[in-house]
């Protein structure tokens, strides 16, 4: 089974699909990060040059006069930008230091020039209030986001291993079945070699020989029923894991028999820990919360504060501008009041409660759901797990009946339907052990796709396929699952 999960992982495009999923997350929770950090920019405008008329207000004369305005400039501005984060707590606000620096040069209508440069260094502080906390969602976001991928990833990758597992107990069914016909043939054989013996001595037992052979033909037919079908799943199994019409499919089926114990409110807490569905439940929770928040505060009051100080000149000559520069500041609070939306605002915020009281909901019943099919399985793990004891047992005891039986015939106690029963008994017994054995080593894959916890070994799966490198460094970074605290 574990060549033939490698096949599938190096295979899956829905393994691929995801990885590059996830690498696309870490870029964008990487790029939400760095908008913690200081930003430099360099904004240039180079050159700008304007010759334009337009009309504009003279007060002197009480009338619109035709302006022609003939102007160069150069201008840029250097900024440092920092967000400002306290206690590790980004609080939406920005704080800056700029140097703003331009030469504008006016030509009135005979050709003169008046050049005039300019200079301004400052710290700019820009705080918003009583608005969502942009940086610190848009950062929360981005991880859940990333966290999401990898939770989408790890239930596809269990459910590609256990779609893995519940095929391989397919095939080992139609090998093992072939194992069974192949022994019935054999003991037809020896029961046809002994019913010759008899009817060489005695030609009342030719018609045993009749029944034996009818017998033995129908076991060779089905067991060329048999093998077609195993040339078929092997043909499914090349074109499945793109490998060559050339090379072999060897499968040998290897019975595991040990007892499982599992308990039952263990297996419920694994459940609704170890698996992604209550955390993807909690993510979409807190996503809706967001844009809650982010809704009350579209149309909502806000309020914005800004302040600068710093040292500005002004001047004909370049060489000047640091020279006895001039204090310069800038204090304005700006304010929106919202007056009347006829209800738009009110409904959106009733809309997205309503959405995160249908996501509790939801909560509610995937919790309810969980514990009743953790419990429906273990039921069912245990109840086949018994059965599948009970056939092994009935297996071995049919065999000894069907070697009394042998014994039995050639003494001549006992007729060859006897022996032909016994014959078909011990091949009934031997299909219904493979039955309850597949069918329980099927709940058990069922059990651990549901909990995320392999009983078998006593550790999570996610341990698991880590250890096997199912799982990449990719797909770990960021997110690794722990046994529950209690």
């Amino acid at each position: 089974m574990e060549n033939m999960v490698d096949l599938t992982m190096s295979s899956s495009y829905t393994i691929k699909r995801l990885n590059l999923e996830i690498q696309r997350d870490q870029h964008n929770l990487r790029a939400e990060r760095a908008r913690l950090k200081s930003s430099v920019d360099l904004e240039l405008t180079i050159p700008a040059f304007r010759l334009t008329s337009e009309p504009r207000w003279n007060s002197d004369l009480q009338k619109n006069e035709i302006v022609q305005e003939n102007t160069r400039r150069w201008e840029g501005e250097l900024s440092i930008r920092q967000p400002v984060i306290l206690f590790g707590y980004p609080t939406n606000g920005y704080l800056s230091i700029n140097n703003r620096m331009y030469r504008y040069n006016q030509i009135d209508d005979d050709g003169v020039s008046d050049v005039t440069y300019y200079n301004r260094y400052y710290i700019s502080y820009n705080q918003p209030l009583l608005q969502p906390n942009f940086l610190k969602n848009s950062l929360e976001q981005a991880e859940l986001n990333l966290e999401r991928t990898q939770l989408d990833f790890y239930r596809d990758l269990v459910n590609i291993i256990s779609g893995v597992s519940d095929g391989y107990y397919n095939i080992l069914e139609q090998y093992e079945r072939r194992t069974i016909r192949q022994e019935t043939i054999e003991d037809l054989e020896r029961a046809l070699v002994i019913a010759e013996d008899l009817a060489r001595t005695d030609s009342t037992y030719a018609i045993d020989v009749d029944q034996i052979q009818v017998e033995l033909a129908n076991a060779r037919e089905q067991l060329q029923n048999t093998e077609s079908g195993i040339r078929l799943t092997n043909a499914f199994i090349k074109r499945e894991y793109g490998l060559a019409d050339t090379d072999s499919v060897v499968f040998v089926p290897v019975f595991h028999m040990d007892r499982v114990s599992i308990d039952v409110d263990a297996a419920t807490t694994y459940a609704q820990e170890l698996t992604p569905r209550m955390r993807r439940l909690d993510i979409d929770l807190r996503n809706q919360e967001i844009r809650l928040d982010r809704t009350r505060s579209r149309g909502g009051f806000r309020m914005n504060i800004n302040m600068s100080y710093g040292r500005e000149r002004r001047d004909e000559y370049f060489d000047h501008l640091w020279v006895d520069p001039d204090n310069s500041y800038t204090v304005y609070v700006t304010a929106f009041l919202p007056i009347w939306d006829w209800g738009e605002r009110k409904a959106r915020i009733a809309s997205s409660e309503i959405g995160i009281e249908q996501t509790r909901l939801r909560m509610e019943e995937t919790q309810l759901q969980i514990v009743s099919d953790v419990r429906n399985e273990v039921l069912n793990v245990r109840d086949r797990e018994a059965r599948t004891m009970d056939m092994q047992e009935n297996l071995e005891l049919a065999s000894e009946v069907l070697d009394a039986s042998f014994q039995r015939y050639e003494e001549g106690a006992i007729t060859a339907l006897d022996l032909l029963l016994s014959l078909r008994r011990k091949a009934d017994t031997a299909d219904n052990f493979l039955q309850a054995y597949v069918s329980w080593r099927g709940s058990l894959v069922s059990l651990q796709r549901q909990t995320y916890y392999d009983f078998e070994t006593g550790r999570p799966l996610l341990d698991r396929f880590r250890d096997e490198g199912w799982i990449t460094e990719t797909a770990l970074n960021g997110l690794s699952p722990r046994l529950p605290s209690n």
